[in-house]
């Protein structure tokens, strides 16, 4: 499928808009917030060729695409016409919410720290080549251009977390651009050359320099959470446009100067001494577990509580021990593992995703070789964990560390060049060597239990329903579904059917049942039959883009329906004069098991003019 066909597909297996309260995504998953999720058809989507897996917990149903998922979310969203895309927290546990918070905050970011780190190391490897000296301008330039996200990440964190806690994003950038003016700068540079003290309004501010800080700013932008929306609430409207903001800055800003910046400041001291003494007593300690767990932790989301922890280091030691490189030599692992799979397993399906989840990967997108093979077949997530395990002891003891931020795969193996020199580097590929070889031997040692080749992934089981006279819901020509011009219908990939070109714009219910889902745009009707039978009916192509024009709804969704009854009209002169297919899909979309479906005219007495005969 094409990402618009995939989306739409999507759109209808997860329970259309109505059960839809957010969508967003992360690198390789549509994550939903459903109103009720066993309204979405697990199995179906698990059958859809490129979904790689589903995740339905913490609150939220998660679809795994891949790499594609962006393009896929895109499409989503116009063909939803979705407005809010922020994911509800009301059915998300306190370690879900604060995980939550942090990815929301960080992923936004990451390309802009991964684009400055990989300027950082292609300058440290320039350098080293001796392309650029280190007294040229050119260095200087780089070095400069490298700098500036991780520089100004106050105001960069602030953009973003203004969006996670609902707050002006402008206003919130304004609060980080208080941290890093330059005159507040150079207050603290002579205060602390004098041995003099700050203060604003008799109040003391410390002489802290903010400069590529991360928690002092997303304490400020989350106490701006509090102040702006009271604020608000009691200004009156007519001056409220000025002067929320001007008292939001003024005691955001001032309250960040005084106690929150400080505060925040003393917290990632304080992380960066406890990862000291832990790297000085214990230093294989944290790559070990960062190696041997990462892929539990992405399953859990707990990973991204890692992100900033590995930015915070950056930032006060300029040398990250902890994210990096235990999550660059687990992802390697897992790539390793899959690709053992690829090498071993006969099934050509599971083959062919194995290679390319195992290639992901190892270039650090580690979610297809997790969901599509670790979690499926479990040995080769063993594999993965022991190889991982077994790098992350290795660099631990050799005290590998990266300078700059960037996505923890083969590509990041750049940014371990710094003022340790090229040894860093070398023990650093030494331990992605041991993460890959590892892995891959135990994994094709330990094979995986694959299903015949004739066998499908995820193939649903059997479905038995007895056989069910479904009549037409309306009047017109019928067509086979083949003819239809939309591959998601005429592919067959929804279900066995046939398909009407409709001569007035009536729907009626095809059987007695259940209006198991009514779309909010009024084009598409599911209705469950009291035998069993799942059957969608879609009035025309891609008229879910109407947004309910033209669309009047007899019944509404859960209803009981009698076969015969009225359950739409739709104005089907005004569809055609828009340029609209108003073609009608009628899909039963359990039939896998049924041999046929096919229209028998019937007594001229009967309203509905057509009948379907289902075979087993």
């Amino acid at each position: 499928m094409t990402e618009k066909e995939l989306a739409s597909t999507l759109l209808m297996l997860v329970g259309g808009k109505q059960n839809i309260v957010a969508v967003e995504h992360c690198m390789t998953r549509l994550r939903f917030n459903l109103k009720d999720s066993s309204q979405a058809d697990t199995q179906k989507i698990l059958n859809i060729q490129g979904i790689i897996s589903v995740v339905d917990k913490g609150g939220q149903y998660q679809i795994v695409i891949g790499n594609t998922v962006k393009d896929v979310y895109k499409e989503f969203i116009k063909l939803g016409d979705f407005q809010n895309n922020e994911i509800s927290d009301e059915k998300k546990g306190i370690v879900n919410k604060i995980l939550d918070t942090i990815s929301g905050i960080f992923i936004p970011i990451v390309p802009a720290l991964a684009g400055a780190g990989m300027l950082k190391a292609l300058l440290a490897l320039l350098t080293m080549l001796k392309v650029v000296a280190p007294d040229s301008q050119t260095y200087q330039f780089l070095n400069f251009m490298g700098d500036s996200v991780f520089y100004f990440m106050p105001i960069i964190i602030a953009a973003s977390a203004s969006k996670k806690f609902h707050v002006n994003q402008f206003v919130a950038m304004g609060i980080g651009a208080i941290l890093m003016h330059p005159t507040f700068m150079n207050m603290i540079a002579v205060a602390k050359e004098s041995q003099t003290g700050l203060g604003i309004f008799g109040l003391p501010v410390s002489l802290v320099s903010y400069s590529s800080s991360v928690i002092p700013i997303i304490l400020a932008i989350w106490f701006m959470s509090y102040v702006e929306p009271i604020t608000d609430r009691y200004m009156p409207k007519s001056i409220r446009i000025f002067m929320t903001p001007l008292i939001t800055m003024l005691v955001v800003g001032i309250a960040t100067l005084v106690a929150i910046g400080p505060l925040g400041n003393i917290c990632g001291q304080l992380l960066g001494d406890a990862i000291g003494m832990l790297n000085h007593y214990v230093s294989w300690l944290v790559p070990l577990l960062v190696g041997t767990f990462t892929p539990l932790m992405v399953m859990t989301g707990m990973h991204y509580g890692l992100i900033p922890i590995g930015i915070n280091l950056l930032a006060t030691t300029g040398f990250d021990t902890v994210a990096g490189p235990g999550m660059m030599v687990s992802n390697i692992a897992q790539g390793g593992a899959s690709l053992a799979v690829a090498f071993r397993c006969k099934n050509t399906e599971i083959k062919s995703l194995a290679a390319s989840a195992g290639i992901s990967a190892v270039c650090g997108i580690t979610e297809p070789a997790m969901y599509g093979i670790s979690l499926r077949f479990k040995k080769p997530l063993i594999a993965a964990m022991i190889g991982g395990g077994a790098a992350g002891l290795f660099i631990g003891i050799m005290g590998v560390g990266r300078y700059a931020q960037v996505s923890p795969g083969l590509f990041a193996l750049p940014s371990f060049l710094g003022e340790k020199g090229i040894s860093n580097l070398i023990y650093a590929i030494i331990g992605c060597a041991i993460a890959f070889i590892v892995s891959f031997i135990i994994s094709f040692i330990l094979g995986i239990d694959e299903p015949k080749e004739d066998v499908k992934l995820n193939e649903q089981k059997e479905i038995k329903l007895d056989d069910e006279e479904i009549f037409a819901p309306l009047k017109g020509q019928v067509i086979s579904l083949d003819k239809v011009n939309d591959s998601v219908f005429s592919s067959g990939s929804l279900g066995k059917g046939m398909a009407i070109i409709p001569s007035e714009g009536k729907i009626y219910a095809p059987a007695d049942g259940t209006i198991s889902a009514f779309f909010e745009t009024g084009h598409a009707i599911g209705v469950t039959s009291k035998h069993g039978a799942e059957i969608l009916i879609h009035v025309g192509i891609d008229t879910v883009n109407l947004k309910g024009k033209y669309f009047y709804p007899k019944v509404k969704q859960n209803e009981q329906v009698k076969k015969g009854e009225l359950l739409l009209e739709f104005d089907l002169n005004k569809m055609k004069e828009e340029g609209y297919d108003c073609t009608t899909m009628i899909i039963v979309t359990n039939s896998q098991q049924y041999t046929s479906v096919q229209p028998v005219k019937i007594d001229e007495a009967d309203k509905n003019k057509e009948l379907m005969i289902l075979t087993i």
